[in-house]
């Protein structure tokens, strides 16, 4: 194992040491020996100001870290965000900065900024008002259709409708109750499959195909979904990179649906687990997590140990 010359403060933003990702990342920045340390984000608290601004951790003012990993439940985005933003603002190195976070986020913010670079998705719809919900299921190539809650995340707030009255009934309900929703052309050669493709910087690291169980469309391990090492071909992993680029991402996680047309986008996850990508391909993506950091990362203080 190659352990770097360059000795580091790396923070973790997570809030629990025990999840699969956090205590991944924490062994193999110890074992190529940075001194690690993971932070609950949810307890921290800013001060702000013009001069000597800065962030406290359970009444402990944070020195400054070489450098920063975010793991930004979605449910805490906007708190989670404000720390890395504040983060950022005293020049510590964020492996995700906090606008790529939201962008990834903000589920249909992000496919029309890759629907600005060209990048192939799914036809997608978005309206406010019920009289707008026949056109639009229209448009988007009639039932079935895919329908998404903005706010969703591990497959929640995603329904198949496999009728015209099904996907109308199914948005007219969502519109009534104020809920952000986005419809979706359904892909049928995908085969209720999906790929992972796992970037870190400018490259995929790792990839995994995600096939859903029997009788289910959604392909996520969390909904009963099984997970297999896959090749990508070029285009499959072109189309990883530059959308990671384009959410402005340096580690993300891009869901892509193999088409007649070729690799069409869903998602670009901002905060990616390690758990099922390093089970089903074998490969140390957390290690390799920290190779980009070691490589990009100036330490704020190189010849000053950190003591946390």
């Amino acid at each position: 194992m190659k352990v770097s010359k360059k000795n580091m403060s790396i923070a973790i933003l997570s809030l629990n040491d025990e999840l699969y990702s956090t205590r991944r990342l924490l062994e193999e920045g110890e074992k190529r020996g940075h001194q690690m340390r993971v932070i609950d984000y949810l307890s921290c608290y800013v001060n702000i100001t013009s001069s000597g601004a800065s962030v406290h951790y359970k009444s402990e003012k944070l020195e400054s870290f070489d450098a920063v990993i975010p793991r930004i439940g979605a449910k805490r985005t906007f708190y989670g965000t404000a720390i890395v933003r504040q983060l950022e603002t005293q020049g510590m190195y964020c492996i995700n900065s906090s606008l790529s976070i939201t962008r990834g986020r903000d589920k249909l913010r992000s496919l029309q900024l890759l629907c600005r670079k060209g990048i192939g998705m799914p036809i997608t719809g978005f309206a406010h008002h019920p009289r707008d919900i026949e056109p639009l299921i229209h448009m988007v190539g009639g039932p079935p259709v895919i329908i998404k809650l903005l706010e969703g995340t591990q497959g929640v707030g995603v329904v198949l409708a496999e009728s015209q009255q099904a996907a109308s009934s199914m948005i007219q309900t969502l519109m009534g109750l104020n809920a952000n929703i986005i419809v979706q052309e359904y892909i049928k050669e995908a085969q209720g499959s999906d790929l992972r493709c796992f970037v870190v910087g400018n490259k995929v690291v790792a990839s995994m195909m995600r096939k859903a169980k029997d009788g289910e469309f959604r392909s996520n391990v969390h909904r009963g979904g099984t997970a297999s090492k896959v090749k990508l071909d070029a285009a499959e992993r072109e189309t990883a990179v530059q959308a990671s680029k384009i959410i402005g991402l340096n580690l993300a996680g891009v869901d892509i649906l193999r088409s007649k047309r070729g690799p069409l986008v869903m998602e670009v996850n901002a905060s990616p687990g390690l758990e099922g990508i390093e089970t089903a391909t074998g490969k140390n993506v957390a290690a390799m997590i920290i190779e980009h950091i070691e490589k990009n990362a100036k330490p704020l203080h190189p010849d000053k140990p950190y003591h946390g």
